[in-house]
């Protein structure tokens, strides 16, 4: 067969993965995000980063979205141009300095936008004009919108996070905030290291020990006191023990340790380059 025939082949095999999943591809001038179909045709612009079509440096043409400490500031800012220009509309960003902690912000003023060194790794909104972002390289993202009455939440949930079921508070707030119901919510689950590759040791394992009653079932024990985690699957299990129906929970085929071609990794480049981008999820209402 030739080589040709089989790269064709194999394109097609990913795209309709991806269609399965509930996402596809949207390219403007070699800047690539993942979107979430479902999202969008509920309302909500919504995308995950990949690394091509940037400026920065780190490996060629890296389209980093954060870490000021490993990049310059006007690396970050045009490549954050080029980001939100695969989004029609005139949107402020609104992110945080992310602390791998539990706290949830509402984005409610042009101050609250402002206010980016505020500690929180999850952010929620309901304003026209705004994404509400979180930076990741092998964290979880999580985009969620409210067709019914427009909210919508991005959460960064790393191991930390996630024992702590930050999803969970995120959804507690848009309750208080705006009076969501949580089975009418649409979730998107982005590319994060996944369970093939993502090694623990006992400092998780006793984290989700105590935090999850069925918590073997999201390890793979590979060697005395280390597992295999796949992070997707607890903060799936948290939305759905909030009420989000299963078939409204879409989870991205990607692990971003296997794929540095597509995306940043902390626990492959740090230890290989030692300093990686960061990728930066979004949401907001169309």
């Amino acid at each position: 067969m030739p080589v040709e025939t089989n790269m064709n082949t194999q394109s097609v095999t990913e795209e309709q993965i991806l269609t399965d999943a509930g996402f596809y591809w949207r390219e403007k001038e070699s800047v690539k995000v993942l979107v979430c179909k479902p999202l969008e045709d509920s309302g909500f612009v919504n995308g995950f980063s990949t690394r091509d079509g940037g400026v920065s440096d780190l490996q060629k043409d890296s389209l980093n979205l954060a870490g000021f400490d490993e990049d310059s500031a006007a690396n970050i800012y045009e490549n954050r141009r080029r980001f939100l220009g695969l989004f029609e509309g005139d949107f402020k960003l609104a992110i945080a300095w992310q602390v791998h902690g539990v706290g949830v912000k509402p984005i409610k003023t042009n101050e609250d936008i402002a206010n980016s060194e505020d500690r929180f790794d999850a952010l929620v909104s309901d304003r026209r004009d705004t994404l509400v972002g979180v930076k990741t390289a092998d964290c979880v993202p999580i985009l969620i919108g409210d067709p019914k009455n427009g909210s919508f939440a991005a959460i960064h949930s790393g191991w930390k996070g996630t024992a702590g079921r930050i999803v969970v508070r995120a959804v507690e707030r848009l309750q208080s905030e705006y009076g969501t119901d949580p089975k009418g919510l649409i979730c998107a689950i982005g590319p994060c290291a996944s369970g093939s590759k993502y090694e623990v040791g006992m400092e998780v394992l006793e984290a989700f020990k105590s935090e999850f009653v069925n918590h073997e079932k999201y390890f793979i024990q590979t060697r005395p006191g280390h597992a295999l985690l796949d992070l997707k699957q607890p903060n799936r299990d948290l939305l759905r023990g909030m009420g989000v129906e299963s078939s409204n929970i879409f989870v991205a085929p990607f692990c971003t340790i296997e794929r540095t071609d597509l995306f940043f990794s902390y626990r492959v480049e740090k230890k290989l380059y030692g300093k990686t981008g960061r990728l930066l999820s979004v949401i907001g209402r169309k």
